[in-house]
């Protein structure tokens, strides 16, 4: 049964003009993943990602670093919400700076987003992640693996629709996902099951001066 890899973007550059581009730090993230991957032996995997900067690098550092083909053509259900776009329609108040002032307030918004339900908003973009990923196993030939680079939100809404969880366990999920983390599903018969989520063994130990979460 094919196994569908999802892992989440390296560093991206927070604080700086442009968010979408891999940090210095995010680029060996992506490698050291690729080494990961390939140490895992994964069956003529297809990869994968979303259209974003720090998607498709990340993707494409992977690729090489594990030795497997160029990755396939964007899908762009696997593109992230606009995070930018969601502080500034629901602010809130957070203490403390920096980063953690920003996820509080990132949390706030997401749980406001998700409870709004408007049909073009959370509704939208958690189908849809669910749809491309259960296109990409439909597509897969038998004993082919694939890889799927994308970000926080997306993982988390695969995972919280396959584990029937709520909207507090969709932002619990996004916040606790780590830079190249691995979340593994299976794609079977009665079609797709998590196996593993958020898995950052490869950040740990002698490399966890790479472990972030932002």
């Amino acid at each position: 049964m094919p196994l569908i890899c999802l892992v989440r973007h390296g560093q991206a550059s927070f604080g700086a003009d442009d968010y979408d581009v891999l940090s210095e730090l995010g680029r060996e993230q992506a490698r050291c993943v690729g080494e990961e991957l390939r140490r895992r032996e994964l069956r003529d995997p297809l990869v994968v990602s979303g259209t974003l900067r720090r998607q498709r690098d990340t993707a494409a550092l992977l690729a090489e670093a594990a030795g497997f083909g160029p990755p396939a053509e964007a899908d762009a259900r696997f593109d992230e919400y606009d995070h930018v776009g969601l502080l500034e329609r629901y602010p809130g108040e957070a203490p403390g700076e920096g980063s953690r002032q920003v996820q509080q307030l990132l949390d706030g918004a997401l749980r406001s987003w998700i409870a709004a339900g408007d049909a073009d908003g959370w509704p939208a973009f958690s189908s849809g992640a669910v749809a491309a990923v259960r296109d990409l196993a439909a597509g897969l030939e038998k004993g082919r693996d694939a890889v799927v680079v994308s970000s926080g939100g997306i993982i988390a809404a695969i995972v919280a629709s396959l584990l029937g969880a709520p909207a507090d366990a969709v932002i619990a999920l996004n916040r606790s996902a780590v830079n190249v983390g691995v979340t593994s599903l299976l794609s079977g018969s009665t079609g797709l099951t998590l196996l593993a989520f958020n898995d950052h063994a490869h950040v740990t130990g002698p490399r966890r001066e790479l472990l972030t979460y932002r």
